[in-house]
């Protein structure tokens, strides 16, 4: 993948500028820098109480940014002991030995109203990227399909400036392809497709997961962990996206602290399969009656942990080429059982 192309997929960087301010906050900020500062206010102006559960992602929607700015900005503020960690998922609003509080955070808490501007106004492709993205899954599973960006950008009403921003991004995990002509196709995740990008995790991902042993935060590693462990027990009562943030866990946050950026790069390519696991399988195919993954990056993790490299790399190839066969078996059921899904933008 090209330097344009991980740009346009990634997170601004922690240091990169952005657009939009809250109130007073300069707009040349980096986006943690701004959600610490509406978590620094509301924590110690008290709107948001002593022991109040944090989570990301509920952060993240109040604030209109993703995960990435408000991990590093709960991580700062943990060092500066304004939240603190617990025996549950999030961060507790006040230093360790709070008693958790589960409040419902609302968006006045962090001092957001409709007239107040988001941390980060999103751009147009944002708003509409997670349907477009499950639409483009969806269909990849049973065929090609050519995407009319005109009538994309008709269907949620916006400019083609924003549709083709959509496209880009889409482009860059491997779900679209111009072709000859310069019309967009859906790429097909047939079984042969998935096979391949299979092997191509398997031959990587171990390299990748060696080089970030001994690099990935203790402390990151551990929230990993403990996830996992409390989604092992209370599984099948788990969500999908829940399931989505354990998978992300391992194949993209722990491996991203691996030092070799091209080997990243080219991974890049084949996260089309973690969005097929996060829109289709689990949603339109069954939920499997076994934990699916769970116990197997249990086991990586654990011989991370113990700086045994040669052992979480095997357990980590036998893991993906286990899990090859399970996706493909999946996406089969879904390809002769359930309906194609009609699109109005994709014929």
């Amino acid at each position: 993948m090209d330097k344009d192309a991980k740009k346009a997929t990634r997170e601004p960087s922690d240091g990169a500028p952005e657009e939009q301010a809250v109130g007073e906050r300069s707009p040349r900020s980096p986006v943690y820098s701004r959600v610490k500062q509406v978590l620094r206010d509301a924590i110690t102006g008290g709107s948001i109480p002593l022991g109040a559960v944090l989570l990301e992602g509920h952060v993240a929607e109040i604030l209109g940014v993703t995960r990435t700015p408000v991990r590093q900005a709960l991580h700062e503020l943990e060092e500066e002991a304004l939240v603190s960690r617990f025996d549950g998922r999030g961060v507790l609003a006040g230093p360790a030995g709070a008693q958790p509080s589960r409040v419902t955070l609302t968006a006045a808490m962090l001092g957001q109203d409709e007239s107040t501007a988001s941390v980060r106004n999103a751009p147009g492709w944002e708003a509409i990227y997670q349907e477009v993205e499950r639409d483009v899954v969806h269909l990849s599973v049973f065929d090609q399909y050519r995407i009319n960006e005109v009538e994309l950008a008709r269907h949620f009403n916006v400019g083609r400036t924003v549709a083709r921003d959509v496209l880009l991004r889409l482009e860059a995990l491997g779900l679209v392809e111009k072709d000859e002509r310069l019309r967009w196709h859906v790429t097909p995740l047939d079984g042969k497709r998935i096979s391949n990008l299979y092997e191509l995790r398997w031959l990587l991902e171990p390299a990748a997961l060696r080089a970030a042993i001994g690099v990935a935060p203790k402390e990151e590693v551990a929230a990993m962990t403990k996830r996992l462990r409390k989604a092992m027990k209370s599984y099948p009562d788990v969500t999908r996206g829940e399931m989505d943030d354990l998978e992300h866990d391992l194949h993209v946050a722990y491996l991203s602290h691996c030092g070799n950026r091209p080997l990243l790069e080219s991974l890049q390519r084949t996260r089309c399969l973690l969005t097929l696991s996060k829109h289709v399988l689990g949603g339109a195919a069954p939920m499997p009656r076994n934990d699916p993954f769970m116990a197997e990056h249990l086991e990586v993790f654990q011989a991370a942990a113990q700086r045994d490299a040669d052992r979480a790399q095997s357990l980590l190839q036998r893991h993906l080429e286990e899990s090859c066969v399970k996706v493909t078996q999946r996406a089969e059921l879904v390809r002769n059982t359930f309906a194609t899904p009609d699109v109005s933008y994709m014929r």
